[in-house]
């Protein structure tokens, strides 16, 4: 073999690790999941070990949540939360629902599932910060973190099975290319994988389709969160305050809403859902979260005050029933990646990190038994999901988001009978199409005139993304893939108008037109905060999302 050749083998050798478990993702299921592994580990004097791989340049980093954070769930993980720093500082101490107009707000009386469980409080709190802090208590119970390093294959045995997952290449430059600072991934094998990816993971979708673990279960429906940090004069402050909002300025069709959560040190919370089934495919998510802030009820708060980060992801609300099989060959699926959000009680977190250490609990057993188990998979993951409180409380709210897509009255009115009887006396509503089938073409649908940004309380998406911190190396192949790079001009332009350039919160997608030139899609993947809108909303399918070099994306810190 000449030297060239040689160096050319070592160049494209990939090093091995081995663990008991790798976990994909540093969010609250995927590190509840390790400590709990490791809680285990110690109660049973059993030596496992465990990995958590992690995208973000930090832990954290990629997190965001409203976030009303209710504590059932870490009081289990870790009852003495307080004692260690957990960073729960503010009580949510009164809550208000209210239907907007343009002009006005109506009260509505606090539906019980947004209230705080009796015995316990709900905080107002950074996922972020919470997510750094859990992840100070994986490591200390012995978890490896390796944060900058993205997942982006999943390593097969001979059986079909998963076997552990390999880290993306870095250095690989736009043509395909090797630069000098070329780096081959690594690959980590385990006993069982736990994906954690959170929301619309590209893993996770190609662990959908190679077990059809979507074939008994609804179709998933989404929503994109939209939020900011603001600053308020101190005489606007109610620290402990939280409201939430429906109505204005959405249309009855279109399921979505608000919040404003008042923080510790004169900081609020400012927040938008909407519901990615929407039909108009002139409707802008973000020129929507821009214009709430209009109203007088919103804006009264943020006069004098000033906008300190922005971001924005999208979240799993089908619930109960688009609750997808969560087990297969060697691993299983937690958290947001298997669509826990509790809709009505707008909180995940709690339900995320449920799933995690239970997991945990089903996986150590699997690893750790005498005789070693007749199926590499661990089935008894899925059966203690079933026996959990986690189950009970999204079965018990499973018809309110699909009743909203009769709109908001009738969503509204089925909400109240779901909740008054506790979803025992009706069948389970379903979702019967994907979000990208709801969107119309533009010829069928009213144009949205939205106003320019003031920048005051309103602002444009190029300093909005500045404000997410996001960094990519922009010499690296494209992490936004067309399937066909000709469906945009020739499809998506004359038929939707190019929704693309407006589902997206961050400018990622621009339509270039010029004089005696074929229009033609631009994309500034380096603006890209990996929020996953485009690979669920794109009408054509046409868009896969996957992960960039490890460390690239939006850089949160306290949202």
């Amino acid at each position: 073999m000449s030297n060239d050749n040689q160096e050319q083998q070592n160049e494209n050798f990939r090093e091995s690790m081995e663990y008991d478990v790798v976990i994909v993702g540093a969010g609250p299921a995927g590190l509840s999941a390790a400590i709990r592994l490791m809680q285990l580990a110690e109660e049973k004097s059993e030596e496992i070990s465990v990995c958590i791989l992690e995208k973000g340049s930090e832990v954290g980093a990629h997190l965001l949540s409203g976030a009303v954070f209710e504590t059932r769930a870490l009081d289990e993980l870790i009852p003495d939360w307080a004692t260690k720093n957990a960073p729960l500082k503010t009580k949510a101490t009164k809550e208000k629902f209210v239907f907007r107009t343009e002009k006005k707000s109506v009260p509505l009386m606090v539906p019980p599932q947004m209230k705080s469980p009796k015995g316990s409080d709900n905080y107002i709190i950074s996922i972020g910060e919470l997510g750094r802090w859990l992840a100070e208590q994986a490591e200390e119970l012995g978890v490896e973190i390796y944060p900058g390093f993205a997942a982006t294959e999943i390593l097969y045995g001979s059986d079909g099975e998963v076997i552990g997952v390999a880290t993306g290449d870095m250095g690989i430059a736009k043509d395909g290319s090797k630069k000098d600072s070329y780096e081959c991934g690594m690959e980590l094998y385990a006993k069982q994988t736990i994906f954690s990816e959170g929301c619309r993971g590209s893993l996770t979708k190609e662990l959908f389709e190679k077990y059809s673990l979507r074939k008994d279960c609804d179709y998933q429906t989404y929503g994109i969160g939209i939020k900011e940090i603001w600053e308020i004069p101190a005489d606007k402050h109610d620290e402990g305050l939280v409201v939430h909002a429906v109505g204005w300025p959405l249309d009855t069709k279109t399921y979505g809403g608000s919040w404003m959560y008042h923080m510790n040190d004169n900081q609020v919370s400012l927040g938008f859902v909407v519901g990615l089934d929407y039909e108009n495919p002139y409707l802008s998510p973000f020129e929507e979260m821009q214009r709430m802030k209009l109203h007088p009820d919103v804006k009264k708060y943020l006069e004098g005050g000033k906008r300190l980060s922005y971001g924005a992801r999208a979240l799993s609300e089908g619930g109960y029933q688009s609750i997808p099989k969560l087990t297969f060959l060697g691993g299983v699926l937690v958290g947001d990646t298997a669509g826990f959000l509790n809709v009505p009680k707008i909180k995940g977190n709690h339900t995320a990190m449920k799933s995690g250490m239970l997991a945990a609990e089903a996986i150590f057993e699997h690893i750790t038994a005498k005789e070693t188990p007749v199926s590499k998979e661990c089935l008894a993951y899925s059966q203690k999901i079933q026996d959990s409180w986690l189950v009970e409380e999204l079965y018990e709210v499973r018809n309110i988001r699909p009743a909203f897509h009769r709109g908001l009255w009738l969503g509204m009115l089925r909400s109240a009978f779901e909740t008054l009887t506790r979803g025992r006396f009706s069948g389970t509503l379903k979702h019967n199409r994907a979000d990208h089938e709801a969107l119309k073409p533009a010829n069928e649908m009213p144009k949205i005139n939205y106003p320019k940004p003031d920048g005051v309380i309103t602002f444009d998406k190029t300093s909005s993304v500045f404000n997410t911190g996001t960094n990519h190396e922009e010499n690296q192949l494209c992490h936004l893939q067309l399937k066909d790079i000709n469906v945009p001009v020739q499809i998506n332009l004359p038929k939707y108008d190019a929704p693309e350039e407006r589902y997206c919160p961050a400018g990622v997608y621009e339509i270039i037109k010029e004089e005696g030139v074929e229009p033609k899609l631009q994309i500034n993947a380096q603006n890209c905060i990996h929020c996953k809108t485009c690979d669920i909303k794109d009408p054509t399918q046409n868009i896969n999302w996957v992960a960039p070099e490890g460390g690239g994306g939006p850089n949160y810190s306290n949202m």
